[in-house]
């Protein structure tokens, strides 16, 4: 009878510490397991933050397309890019473009003048083209009469000099090129006439330059060829060359009657 009770209590003993050291393994293993999925979050948030920051860099680029807003033209007024005008104020120059450019919120259409001598570019609205008096080069046959202009007899009004001065730059600034010619055919003096004054001399090189531009240009020529052209023309002149005493006093006397007279017609002008 002792030793059957024995054997049972043996197997019993047996039996359960295995299976408590079964629940204490599952426990264990879940606990750390956790940690690390919570240690992820805070790693995760920081990346989102340079993304959004980059953003605002992209907008700037969205500006540059307003600069395509300008418009270019080829023609306007009768006028062409690349073409060659007459500008009263500074002479010839050349179309370099013609624009339209937004200023003070209105848009303007502008003639890029440029003026390879002066080196100087001019921007004209096209609307004013009128009103400043640009225009087109002469024609061959205008040439030519300023050209014969340069023949005729030299006409010097008998009036104070910071007059006649006036009227020369009048002229030199109207963009006339017959007008012009006669400046430079009144203000020309030769190698057997009195030299010209400091003024006199201005006056003669901005009308000859004025002159032979316009010519070189109509004749397809160079400036330096086109002065020597005008300067053949002046030396045809009766008042230009050795003569005697009183030829010349005889000149000078029809010359100041014809002026006399233009001097009364611009005292009625301004008196009207």
């Amino acid at each position: 009878m002792p030793n059957k009770t024995a054997k049972p209590a043996a197997k019993a003993t047996v039996a359960k510490p295995a299976a408590k050291p079964v629940a204490a393994k599952a426990p264990a293993a879940k606990a750390p397991a956790a940690k690390p999925v919570a240690s992820k979050a805070p790693v995760a948030a920081p990346a989102k933050a340079p993304v959004a920051a980059a953003k605002p860099a992209v907008k700037p680029a969205a500006a540059a397309p307003k600069v395509e807003e300008k418009k270019v033209v080829t023609q306007r007024q009768g006028f062409k890019a690349n073409e060659f005008v007459v500008y009263p104020a500074h002479g010839v120059g050349q179309i370099l473009a013609i624009e339209e450019q937004e200023i003070a919120g209105a848009k303007l259409e502008l003639f890029v003048i440029n003026f390879i001598k002066d080196k100087m570019t001019l921007r004209v609205p096209t609307a004013k083209v009128a009103n400043v008096g640009m225009r087109k080069l002469s024609e061959p046959a205008l040439v030519k009469k300023a050209l014969e202009t340069l023949k005729g007899r030299a006409r010097v009004k008998r009036t104070m000099w910071s007059r006649r001065a006036q009227e020369y730059e009048a002229k030199i600034n109207s963009g006339d090129i017959v007008a012009i010619a006669e400046v430079v055919r009144d203000l020309f003096r030769s190698e057997s006439q009195p030299e010209q004054s400091y003024s006199e001399r201005q006056l003669y090189e901005a009308a000859l330059d004025r002159l032979s531009r316009e010519i070189a240009v109509v004749q397809h020529s160079t400036e330096t060829e086109a002065v020597k052209e005008i300067e053949a023309q002046l030396a045809k002149s009766p008042r230009r060359g050795a003569k005697s005493e009183t030829a010349e006093g005889e000149a000078d006397a029809e010359g100041d009657t014809e002026d006399t007279d233009g001097d009364d017609t611009t005292v009625a002008d301004e008196a009207a």
